[in-house]
């Protein structure tokens, strides 16, 4: 439960009489009515207010709740001076100025009124509908239908909104009743228009409300507003708990994986060698590619200096420059007249858009490729959208120079995969331009730690064991 909803509930014990304990010597709120209608015919006969249709009868199937036996179910029109507003002609540039605030919807909003916005001149005035300050202001059509706010000056308002001036209630507390769920919801289901809600003064003064004795309305508006500061305070505390849920899954993962790449996910064994002899033998295998043309030599890349350690791994494993230890392919480019979307080649892949989760999207063919990547490389984005990766699952598929494609040699190609998002974020603090990018040697310098084959695929395998738990966390 958000802080808005445990608002929503409050007034809604507040509403049903359950929040404050009823007194007998405060009275009944018959005996408030029938004062409400008194005040309200004098108003009447010395003219100030106009006489109005007597309103039905209010049904048993319309009662939504029972409230305690003091409380009255009465019209909304019942409790004051209800009105529409209207706006002056504004082909008339006379009618607008800073005589008097003009409120729109847009002006309301967290139970507060901007009287900045807008304004009418004193000739305006006269032409517009104005109400008197601690009335209720209550949006009556769009979107926003239902929100309210009581004005702490006279104001003028435009046809969009409704309003109520209580007489011989207490303003707060109708205040209350009209942003509760209750009278909202009343709202909703009396207005008419699909696209664009509406209800009408004469929909909106006919909705019914609860009536409390006056005293009773005082102590319940005070108690409410006893509680508004607890309800901000546990607010916060559910915006930071809820941060706080919403980030330890995405921090828990990070975790694991610096816990995987720094040899403390699963146990060392002897039988399984070291990671300088499975160094050796990539070195062989590299030389063996270069021999038979399969593979280009590559410059030879900078020793590892002390200042480069990141931190401290098993005495098995060896920290090495990923190029030494791949062949990495750049993409390459190809005018849009030589791909087609008939299937006809072998897939072709732009960058980012066409991975998602990991998996490789496939929406265009080439049938004349030239930078290929095969089945098992690691796809990495390169240019616009740094860091994304997925392991190639096709055959073939041309990639283009968003993409570099890391061709493992004697490694697990997932190992790979798990550390590159576990160093995503170095790798983002290289691409500084206007269109973020990395370069191949951003890539082939890249310092990882290498354990011995067998363990990676246990790394792997650890991995891929304890993630399916942390990703149900973050869809919680």
């Amino acid at each position: 439960m958000n802080a808005q909803d445990l608002k929503n509930s409050i007034l809604q014990l507040a509403i049903k009489g359950k929040l404050v304990e009823q007194r007998e010597e405060e009275g009944t709120a018959e005996e408030l009515y029938r004062k409400v209608q008194r005040e309200k015919q004098r108003l009447i006969e010395e003219e100030k207010i106009k006489n109005r249709k007597k309103l039905p009868e209010i049904a048993e199937d319309e009662i939504p709740f029972e409230i305690p036996d003091n409380w009255k179910w009465i019209r909304l029109n019942d409790v004051g001076i209800t009105q529409t507003g209207n706006t002056p002609p504004r082909k008339h540039p006379e009618n607008f100025g800073d005589y008097i605030p003009f409120i729109s919807p847009a002006d309301i909003l967290n139970g507060q009124i901007n009287y900045e916005n807008n304004g009418l001149s004193e000739e305006g005035m006269q032409k517009g509908r104005v109400i008197s300050k601690n009335s209720i202001l209550q949006v009556c059509i769009g979107g926003s239908i239902g929100k309210c706010a009581i004005n702490l000056h006279k104001v003028s308002y435009n046809q969009q909104i409704n309003a109520i001036h209580p007489i011989l209630n207490d303003y707060v507390f109708i205040y209350h009743v009209l942003d509760s769920d209750f009278f909202n919801n009343a709202i909703k289901s009396h207005s008419t228009g699909t696209a664009t809600p509406i209800i009408n003064k004469g929909a909106w003064e006919k909705l019914i409300i609860p009536l409390p004795p006056l005293k009773e309305q005082k102590r319940i508006v005070s108690k409410v507003q006893e509680l508004i500061p607890l309800i901000e305070r546990y607010g916060d505390a559910y915006t930071e708990v809820k941060e706080l849920n919403e980030k330890f899954p995405v921090e828990m993962e990070k975790s694991i994986l610096q816990y995987a790449i720094k040899g403390k996910l699963v146990e060392q064994r002897d039988e399984e060698g070291t990671a300088e002899e499975l160094y050796k033998q990539i070195q062989e295998e590299k030389q063996r590619l270069i021999e038979e043309g399969k593979i280009k030599k590559q410059k030879k890349l900078p020793e590892i200096t002390e200042e480069e350690i990141p931190f401290e791994i098993p005495d098995s494993w060896e920290l090495v420059r990923l190029g030494d230890i791949i062949e990495l392919i750049s993409g390459q480019d190809m005018p849009s007249s030589m791909y087609n979307e008939k299937e006809k080649g072998i897939p072709y892949i732009t960058g980012a858009s066409n991975i998602k989760e990991s998996k490789v999207i496939i929406n265009r063919w080439i049938e004349s490729p030239r930078s290929v990547a095969l089945e098992g490389d690691l796809l990495l984005t390169c240019k616009g959208t740094v860091g994304e990766t997925a392991i190639l699952c096709e055959k073939k598929v041309h990639i283009a120079r968003q993409l570099m494609a890391i061709r493992p040699i004697l490694c697990d190609v997932n190992y790979l995969e798990f550390f590159i998002n576990s160093y995503i974020n170095k790798l983002k603090k290289k691409a500084k331009s206007m269109i973020p990018g990395i370069n191949r040697k951003d890539v082939l310098e890249i310092i990882i730690p290498l354990p011995p084959l067998q363990e990676q695929n246990r790394i792997v395998n650890g991995i891929e064991e304890i993630f399916p738990y942390n990703k149900q966390l973050m869809k919680k």
